[in-house]
């Protein structure tokens, strides 16, 4: 049997096949090039038990196209693997190789894969989140110009319903009037994309049975059911409750309850 391990770069990668005894069968770094990379593991497909790849920020063309073309791919949870320890060498082939030891010894920590649907609409997700906290910058921006220049707080609702006109009543000076305008015109086109955002998320989801029963939850509202169906996937890839209570940061890390009864309220 052979193992494949891609230590995987923002323009290349180094891709590794060892054997049953971790004897390195191919090696080479190769550019982030789809075609050239299952090329180079062809011959191996047969044997191979699997391809690793990095967990890096751009690994989605890599390891669909791996599937694709009929590879069992499995993606490395970097953050959970002790780096390298005891190694003679380090550098992206020993990297690499090591990603194929783990995978042979049954041992490699690994991430959940989410279909490509469902990542497309994560990812959405996350890009709603992003814009918030665009947003909730330029909302404390003006309060603080409101507060430096008047004494007195608005509050983070009544900054986002305030107008030109509302701004002009204010009576600042031209120049902080140029300030606070240039903020609330940001928070205007980001309450636009938000908005679109959100209406195509519920969209996507309003007729899952798992959205449905979040937001049956008191507290969980529509955006909130949205952001936790889309990051925890199907709750199938937890084994028992208590994995999933840990993966949400309800216990600490291996002290997790065994039932539903036990999680904390």
């Amino acid at each position: 049997m052979k193992y494949s391990g891609i230590d995987l770069h923002s323009d290349n990668c180094v891709v590794v096949v060892s054997d049953e005894e971790d004897r390195v069968v191919f090696q080479k770094r190769l550019p982030n090039d789809l075609q050239r990379i299952v090329a180079a593991l062809l011959p191996w497909i047969q044997e191979l038990v699997g391809v690793v790849v990095e967990s890096t920020f751009n690994w989605y063309w890599l390891v669909d196209g791996l599937q694709a073309a009929g590879f069992t791919v499995h993606l490395a949870n970097t953050t959970a693997i002790k780096q390298y320890d005891g190694l003679k060498h380090s550098g992206d082939e020993a990297d690499a190789r090591y990603l194929a030891h783990l995978l042979r010894l049954g041992v490699l920590r690994t991430g959940t894969i989410l279909p490509k649907d469902l990542r497309a609409l994560r990812d959405l997700a996350r890009k709603r989140m992003q814009l918030v906290r665009s947003r909730t910058a330029q909302i404390l921006a003006v309060e603080n110009i409101m507060a430096r220049e008047r004494g007195a707080r608005l509050s983070s609702n009544q900054i986002k319903r305030m107008s030109m006109e509302d701004l002009a009543a204010v009576n600042l000076s031209a120049d902080v009037s140029l300030a606070v305008s240039t903020n609330l015109t940001v928070i205007g086109t980001l309450n636009t994309q938000i908005d679109l955002l959100e209406r195509r998320l519920h969209e996507a989801l309003n007729l899952r049975s798992d959205y449905v029963l979040l937001t049956s939850v008191p507290g969980i509202g529509e955006t909130l059911a949205t952001v936790i169906c889309l990051e925890v996937g199907s709750i199938t890839r937890f084994a028992q409750v208590g994995n999933f209570a840990s993966y949400a940061r309800c216990v600490v890390s291996g002290n997790y309850p065994a039932s539903c009864a036990d999680l904390p309220t």
